[in-house]
């Protein structure tokens, strides 16, 4: 579910995993200049800690 939010709305998907921090500011501050890399940092950072959790 996490992962289609990053692509849909990159923060909420992002916030969900990670919480409020570092990697959720970056994402805003990406999604800003483009949806679409929010969107790429989004699923990237989800999978890296789906992968961590694993």
């Amino acid at each position: 579910m996490n992962l289609i939010l990053g692509i849909l709305v990159p923060p909420l998907g992002v916030f969900l995993t990670y919480g409020i921090g570092p990697t959720l500011f970056i994402n805003i501050g990406l999604t800003l200049l483009g949806w679409i890399p929010g969107s790429i940092h989004a699923v990237w950072a989800i999978a890296k800690q789906n992968e961590n959790s694993v």
